[in-house]
């Protein structure tokens, strides 16, 4: 995985992350020092978003290594074109926006990649002879329970995975990210309207995705 633009940790970020408080732009001085070409300047806005930024770009890829270089070629393109930064939204709303978008235009890189691989496979599913076969499961009590929640979260991510991107996205903003209709029609550049609606038919699908998928846990 590619460093970060910034000697800044990137780490992995775990439950909901919680947009800021409403009000005035409290990052519009730290930019207007950015461009005036303070890069130290930058650093503080790096620091403060990352982790935010990650954990949207993880929940819209569904993984983390792809995310961190979503986020690393967000930042780095949020930077190249912040004198475009005309103030009419918030610096954060700005930036969500750019990172929905390379993680999208990510997601898609995957899946193309994804479905070249499947087709260039000599031996699918295949054992090497002479292969170490897979460890037994630890019959620890706490390793089972370890198990079956890692299996439940992997088919929770599956199913928000699943979803259509349009249904994906307003479904992470506004469930996991804690974001107003108001703010995610900005973030996405649609209606509040068709926020709703989408929202609605993606939490309906979920529902019936975790339906089937959990039914036997």
């Amino acid at each position: 995985m590619k460093g970060t633009i910034f000697p800044v940790l990137m780490s992995k970020q775990e439950g909901t992350e919680r947009k800021e408080a409403p009000g005035a732009d409290d990052d519009l001085d730290t930019v207007s020092r950015c461009r005036r070409g303070e890069v130290e300047a930058y650093e503080i806005l790096v620091e403060k978003y990352q982790k935010k930024m990650l954990n949207l770009s993880y929940r819209l890829i569904g993984d983390y290594e792809e995310a961190c270089e979503a986020v690393q070629d967000a930042f780095l393109s949020a930077y190249r074109s912040l004198k475009n930064f005309r103030g009419e939204a918030r610096f954060s709303t700005w930036l969500y926006r750019i990172v929905v978008n390379h993680s999208k235009n990510r997601l898609q890189q995957v899946k193309t990649r994804d479905h070249r691989e499947v087709y260039s496979l000599q031996d699918p599913g295949g054992t090497e002879e002479g292969a170490r076969p897979p460890d037994p499961p630890d019959p620890n009590p706490s390793a089972l329970e370890k198990l079956e929640q890692d299996e439940r979260d992997a088919k929770v991510q599956g199913c928000i995975g699943g979803l259509a991107s349009e249904y994906r996205e307003v479904l992470i903003l506004r469930d996991l990210q804690g974001f107003s209709y108001d703010e995610i029609g900005d973030i996405l550049k649609i209606p509040g309207g068709t926020v709703k609606s989408r929202l609605f038919r993606a939490r309906e699908s979920l529902k019936e995705c975790l339906k089937r998928a959990l039914g036997g846990l």
